[in-house]
């Protein structure tokens, strides 16, 4: 995915810049030992059966060019004036985007006798994402690269990314065949063993083997090698792969991207190639007129989910839940990079909540230039936060570094091309104790329907994160009554911006009023998510009629077993809530789990109070510290402060997904 900034210019901001690809090495890693397993494997599910390897005599070679790089369209003229033809795999989100190809482009090459082939919209690692979002990527490249008058026929996996899913859900959105990476051997070590070539036909279409990506470590003699080895081995089919032809320089940052051979050195091999062929020992065909097969229609992936406007749009804000396929990075997450470094994604453990969780560090090496980071999956809306032009947003985070850090955001627009936007002012490094770093953005550009934002590191050393946050600011209110002096202002803010309260109509808190049970019920219904239910048509309190405020969120209350009322059948919705009561109504939400052994003990909580283990389990978890003198006052109504900061540590402690 193709979206990192460069620093450069202010010292406080970033500009933008492309990100690398995948190195080599991590197809290898994924694939050189299980490749044979991969194809059976698919084959299996997808109804393929391999036919008998026919090798092809001689050699077949097909130049592939992914990203619609704008640089790629000069490079097309040439290869074309040698009479050689070229794939083009092209992120359709990526089209018009400065830097890449237009509509104008893309048809061009076509009409000259070059292929389009599809890449996914927003060139994501499928994956890591969920089927609807999968679906989305691949069958929606498709269609709008079809609307634009290409004939889409074939695809590449973004990242050399794949499996057995994956790969049929590419199969059912239409295409022929999907290449891979790294599957043939090249001048990258790791391939010694790897065979010479790709069969025609390929035992399995939907994960081609090609050689490694092109970079600019390849010499000509790397490039004629694949040929020359091929020809040797008794010749089959060999994909380059190309991303930069030229500088590979990004105008707005100055930074080459590694991905990028020179064009003389491209000139000087596709010359040779033409004498090869010339010399009829080589063939040149495009992935279309070696595949074969027929145009299928289009399908349509499944439409997104609704945007979400009100509290935390960051899903997973926690980064605690892991993603899809064993995925090692959390769901709804993904790294990005850019420059000369070397990025370690790691999870760590204990998190900013406490013991019970865990964060994500990256650790950075190697620095030359540029950043890593973690930012929300740039995708087409099952994870990116949706964004309003004109509107502002809150975000926070909280971290840990060895140097200063910063946000950058992106946004989406068009047809899924995620851009960069703008960064944060530093924040100062904090080694060993947690910091909480707080921006708000400028307004969402127009036409922006999407954001995504990271905290970054940029220099070696480790970056440490947790816990994101982030709100549209028309949805963030401020109580006149809790000034940020006040002991529990984070905690009651927020509960207040993720929809857990919502104050009084006369813009107060009331922070020291004691709550009653009725708003207990509220607070934890929605600290829970505000889970779907429907309330009985006949109460399970007497006290609590279907026409009162919270019916919904008592009764959801008794179905969930957090409470059971009194033994009178009644609830008391108007009662104070004790402070022992909350700590068994949490204890109660979290599915009692069992109160570690060495849990805290309070000289006003004896053995034989009827919540001594669901407070020892509060004191356990950190989301009560007590009084002074070890006191925790059990029988004490708690305020409306204290409640905001209770259910703000629990959330701490047992995010949601």
């Amino acid at each position: 995915m193709n979206i990192e900034p460069e620093r450069k210019g202010k010292a406080m901001v970033s500009n933008a810049r492309p990100i690398r690809e995948t190195t080599p090495s991590t197809f290898h890693k994924s694939r050189a030992l299980v490749i044979g397993l991969t194809l059976a494997l698919t084959a299996s599910v997808i109804g393929f059966v391999a036919p008998a390897a026919q090798a092809a005599i001689p050699t077949t070679v097909t130049l592939t060019f992914d990203d619609a790089n704008a640089d790629q369209v000069p490079a097309a003229s040439f290869i074309n004036g040698l009479g050689m033809k070229g794939t083009f795999f092209t992120p359709s989100g990526y089209i018009g985007v400065p830097g890449y190809m237009n509509v104008t482009d893309v048809l061009g090459l076509q009409t000259a006798g070059n292929e389009i082939g599809g890449h996914s919209v927003t060139h994501p690692d499928l994956t890591t994402m969920n089927v609807d979002e999968v679906t989305r990527q691949v069958c929606n490249d498709r269609v709008n690269l079809t609307a634009m008058g290409l004939d889409i026929q074939n695809f590449a996996y973004p990242f050399a990314s794949e499996n057995a899913a994956v790969e049929s859900i590419v199969q059912q959105c239409g295409y022929n065949s999907a290449r891979g990476l790294g599957d043939i051997r090249s001048k990258v070590p790791e391939s010694a063993t790897f065979p010479f070539f790709e069969n025609i036909p390929p035992a399995n279409p939907y994960v081609t083997g090609a050689p490694d990506q092109v970079d600019n470590t390849w010499t000509l003699l790397d490039l004629q090698n694949l040929v020359t080895d091929a020809n040797t081995n008794g010749g089959g089919w060999i994909q380059y792969t190309f991303h930069h032809i030229g500088t590979g320089v990004d105008p707005s940052s100055g930074v080459a991207d590694p991905l990028t051979v020179s064009t003389e050195l491209f000139q000087e091999f596709s010359t040779w190639l033409a004498g090869q062929v010339t010399a009829g020992t080589v063939v040149v065909k495009t992935v279309k007129e070696v595949i074969g097969g027929t145009t299928k229609p289009t399908v349509a992936g499944p439409a997104a989910p609704a945007p979400r406007t009100l509290g935390n749009l960051i899903q997973n804000p926690s980064m605690e839940t892991p993603g899809p396929n064993d995925s090692p990075y959390p769901n709804c997450w993904a790294p990005g990079s850019y420059g000369v470094n070397t990025p370690v994604y790691t999870a760590v453990s204990p998190g900013h909540g406490g013991t019970a969780t865990a964060a994500r560090q990256i650790g950075l090496s190697n620095y030359v230039g540029g950043d890593a980071k973690f930012l929300q999956q740039m995708d087409l809306g099952q994870c990116a936060p949706s964004a309003t032009p004109g509107n502002t947003y809150l975000a926070k985070a909280w971290y840990k570094a060895t140097g200063v850090t910063q946000f950058e955001a992106y946004y989406r627009t068009g047809l899924g091309s995620w851009v960069y936007w703008t960064a944060s002012p530093w924040f100062v490094a904090s080694p060993t104790e947690w910091a909480q770093a707080s921006w708000t953005t400028p307004a969402v550009p127009a036409g922006a329907t999407a954001i995504s934002i990271g905290l970054n590191i940029f220099a070696n050393g480790t970056l440490i994160t947790d816990d994101y946050e982030l709100y549209d600011t028309t949805t963030v209110r401020a109580f006149t009554d809790v000034p940020s002096t006040s002991q529990f202002y984070r905690e009651v803010s927020w509960a207040s911006d993720n929809q857990i309260t919502t104050g009084y109509s006369d813009g107060t808190f009331r922070p020291l009023q004691n709550i009653d049970r009725n708003a207990m019920a509220a607070f934890m219904y929605r600290l829970a998510g505000s889970p779907a239910y429907t309330p009985p048509a006949v109460s399970h309190f007497t006290d609590v009629p279907s026409t009162g405020p919270f019916y919904k969120e008592v009764n959801w209350l008794f179905d969930a077993g957090i409470t059971t009322g009194y033994g009178d059948g009644t609830f008391r919705p108007f009662g104070p809530v004790n402070r022992d009561a909350v700590a068994a109504f949490l204890y109660r939400m979290n599915g009692k789990p069992a109160v570690p052994a060495n849990a805290p003990t309070f000289v006003d909580v004896a053995p034989s109070n009827q919540f001594y283990n669901e407070i020892r389990w509060l004191a356990a978890t950190g989301i009560t510290t007590g009084y002074d003198g070890n006191l925790f006052k059990p029988v004490q109504p708690i305020a409306r402060d204290a409640m905001a900061a209770f259910v703000y540590r629990y959330n701490q402690n047992f995010p949601k997904g």
